[in-house]
């Protein structure tokens, strides 16, 4: 049977640490923890869990909090999640049955980031997991780390939660950007990418339309962060007014891969805010035709592929008066999701009706 390492870097996590412990404290065999220099009851919680908590000065590089965290680790694999991740049930018995026949290198998992109001998720994308201690994978990045990972590698429905309680710290991810740029530390075009978000996170519109248009003139760039740039890009140019170079920033992606769902109801959007409809219906019609592929490792919006655009299409059709065509995807999107409050206030409109 395979044995599992969970190695987490903390700071000031007293709100979520408990949470998240408990839901993995029954799969692993041990847990490691690395605090960076919490000043609240971090320490005393952890301490219920484990006995292996190591203090490590934080350095403004997280690759360098977690390749240390991994070096304490002593079980054939390492697993990792932040404080305010969280392992459903699902996918703790699911790992208690993979450790009696794991023989994998890596384990991709879900990790889903956002959910809608009923915990549904919104937004989820696959992250490298769990892997062979043995291998000596090593992260790399100082914010937004990554591992390039190799071997045998699987792709598992399995997930982990982020359930955030609250805001991060502001500006940290643009703060450690910045100071490596003074520092005269090349970003390669994978940190280039989430520089340029960070900038249009801040609001800093103009920088990040320039960095993401310098990403996008890099052969070197993953196809799946080229075409969330071009959506990027296309929100930055949308901000300062420019409503063609929005669009043309989004039909950039059809460069890359054939057209995404959430590529589809962007565009569809920007038409349907012109109240073009014919034109906006095309799109979202064109979304809901789009085939799902989960394992590119990029950002998936699952509504993107029904629930999103049968509401706008419900909407367009009723603009155009074609009542019957609105009611048909009014219907088709009540039956995804029957108490969202944008189905409910239809509902209401279609009873007045």
């Amino acid at each position: 049977m395979a044995t599992i390492s969970l190695c987490m870097i903390v700071k000031n996590e007293e709100a979520v640490l408990a949470r998240c412990l408990e839901s993995v404290r029954d799969v692993v065999d041990e847990i490691v923890i690395l605090d960076t220099g919490s000043t609240d009851r971090t320490r005393e919680i952890a301490e219920q869990y484990t006995d292996r908590i190591y203090n490590f000065p934080w350095v403004d590089d997280f690759s360098a909090a977690r390749n240390a965290s991994f070096a304490k680790a002593r079980m054939d694999y390492v697993f990792w999640l932040d404080a305010d991740d969280v392992l459903p049930e699902e996918t703790r018995q699911g790992l208690l049955a993979w450790k009696q026949t794991l023989d994998a290198d890596v384990v991709m998992m879900r990790y889903h980031v956002a959910f809608d109001a009923e915990g549904t998720p919104t937004f989820s994308y696959y992250r490298e997991r769990l892997l062979r201690r043995s291998n000596g994978y090593r992260w790399q990045g100082a914010v937004h780390e990554a591992i390039s990972v190799w071997g045998n590698i699987v792709y598992s429905q399995l997930a982990v939660e982020h359930r955030k309680l609250g805001p991060g710290e502001p500006g940290r991810n643009l703060r450690i950007f910045e100071r490596l740029l003074r520092e005269g530390t090349p970003l390669e075009p994978r940190m280039q990418f989430y520089y340029a978000r960070e900038l249009r996170y801040a609001g800093r519109f103009q920088e990040a339309q320039k960095r993401f248009e310098q990403f996008l003139q890099d052969p070197a760039g993953w196809v799946e962060n080229r075409i969330d740039a071009c959506s990027q890009l296309s929100a930055c140019r949308l901000q300062q007014g420019d409503w063609e170079g929005a669009l043309q920033a989004l039909t950039q992606s059809f460069c890359y891969d054939l057209p995404r769902a959430e590529i589809c109801c962007e565009i569809g959007r920007l038409y349907f805010d012109r109240q073009d409809w014919h034109r906006a219906i095309f799109w979202y019609n064109l979304a809901t035709t789009r085939p799902r592929d989960d394992r590119t490792g990029g950002f998936i919006q699952p509504d993107c592929y029904d629930f999103i655009p049968y509401l706008q299409l419900c909407v367009c059709y009723d603009r155009l008066g074609e009542w019957e065509k609105a009611k048909e995807y009014h219907q088709l999107s009540a039956h995804l999701k029957p108490h969202d409050p944008a189905v409910l206030h239809n509902d209401r409109y279609f009873q007045k009706q």
